[in-house]
């Protein structure tokens, strides 16, 4: 215990906010490549990089790079150290993890079979900080894990939740705010699957829980025309917008205007045009401590 908090002390000078944030979305959220640390918070690959190296050699940072089924290798992927992990538990008052349990959570993130869909999840959020780091005004307020959504009360007091979305997110500027909870589809499940959690979705809502738009994040135009006539032969009533990852130029913006809302103008949105949709976003005097920060 005392060599633990010793090494803690020894590093902490050599931590940057930024390096902190690093570490506490890892503690939140598991596992982030590369490229998706730096599109959030660098200015340049090359800078961030550098960094990550520095905080793998001090032992903050564990790392894997998978191998592509058709030769060469994913970008390496990142999750806490033993160091790391000590460091956030310090942060938040609570007690160090074991080593062994450490290495263990490294072990289960990158065998994973969901570990695709959880780097997508993660990426849309990345992606939402990256468009704020390069658009002044513009803030992702906040970022919950499908796993801190799942705690009873999280989104109502005494609420125990039908819902079980891939994330939750807040996204701002000077002027909106919007609260949303985001569907990473990868075009595995039946249409039907997607319609059945809009009806747990209105029970959560009925249950007292915020109606917010409901983000099916799609892998393809097709699979979004298909959800759209789903919904509609489903009677879908609740707030929904949908948009694809890619286009011909390669992965879109989720904060851009690509955002196609159910029963709505065929015209695309912004995600900060869709403050309409659903309830508000609710006030930062409201918010519980969340996993953004």
């Amino acid at each position: 215990m005392a060599g633990s908090a010793d090494r803690v002390l020894r590093v902490q000078s050599r931590l940057t906010d930024r390096d902190r944030q690093i570490l506490g979305w890892l503690a939140d959220h598991d596992v982030l490549t590369t490229f998706h640390i730096a599109h959030a918070l660098f200015p340049s690959l090359d800078f961030a990089q550098r960094r990550l190296l520095t905080l793998h050699q001090l032992g903050l940072l564990d790392r894997f790079r998978p191998l592509r089924p058709g030769g060469g290798s994913y970008p390496w992927h990142y999750v806490l150290g033993r160091l790391g992990a000590d460091l956030v538990a310090a942060s938040r008052e609570q007690p160090p993890p074991r080593p062994s349990h450490v290495t263990a959570r490294a072990h289960r993130i990158a065998t994973n079979r969901n570990l695709g869909h959880r780097l997508g999840v993660n990426g849309f959020f990345t992606d939402l900080a990256g468009h704020a780091r390069t658009h002044p005004g513009t803030r992702v307020e906040r970022w919950w894990s499908e796993r801190h959504c799942a705690q009873p009360g999280a989104f109502a007091a005494a609420l125990i939740s039908p819902i079980r979305p891939d994330g939750h997110g807040i996204m701002a500027d000077r002027h909106r705010r919007v609260a949303f909870f985001l569907e990473h589809d990868t075009g595995t499940e039946p249409l039907r699957v997607l319609t059945t959690k809009m009806a747990n979705y209105a029970n959560h809502a009925a249950r007292g829980g915020p109606n917010w738009p409901v983000l099916f994040w799609l892998h393809s135009r097709t699979r979004e025309q298909h959800l759209h006539h789903a919904l509609t032969g489903a009677d879908v009533r609740g707030p929904v917008a949908t948009a694809v990852q890619q286009d011909a130029d390669g992965p879109v913006d989720p904060a851009g205007p690509i955002w196609l809302t159910h029963r709505g103008s065929h015209a695309p949105r912004r995600l900060l045009d869709l403050t309409d949709l659903g309830d508000p976003a609710p006030t930062p005097d409201d918010e519980t401590p969340n996993e953004a920060n």
